[in-house]
């Protein structure tokens, strides 16, 4: 049976992954395992041992207490995250590419955002 902090460390993992750009098979040769044991991470069904995440960390250039942001309200059981924004692939695909940007342009982007948003 998965685990919800399993779970949810996993699904940080795949967005970070995701975020820049990197696919199973690339984060599993950094970290010397085959990719089927990223997806196994990525879907909460094998825990993550601590040594593992250290070096997860370090392939995608994150502190390790990344992985655990937001644990409080997906630690509970039958918890869901409301507005999970990073589970729609879309939606990391307009932030990568937001971020792609340079900055003046993001800030005039996001003006243009929240105006767009306010008029609705």
């Amino acid at each position: 049976m998965k685990h919800n902090v399993d779970v949810h460390v996993g699904k940080r993992i795949r967005h970070r992954r995701w975020m820049i750009g990197m696919t199973q098979q690339q984060l599993a040769e950094k970290v010397g395992i085959k990719f089927q044991q990223i997806q196994k991470y990525e879907t909460g069904m094998n825990r993550v041992s601590a040594s593992r995440l250290w070096d997860i960390a370090q392939a995608v250039d994150v502190p390790v207490s990344f992985f655990f942001e937001g644990i409080d309200e997906a630690a509970q059981p039958n918890a869901s995250v409301e507005g999970d924004i990073l589970a729609d692939k879309e939606a990391l695909q307009l932030v990568r590419a937001y971020y792609a940007m340079p900055e003046a342009q993001r800030r005039q982007i996001f003006e243009l955002a929240r105006v767009l948003s306010d008029a609705a």
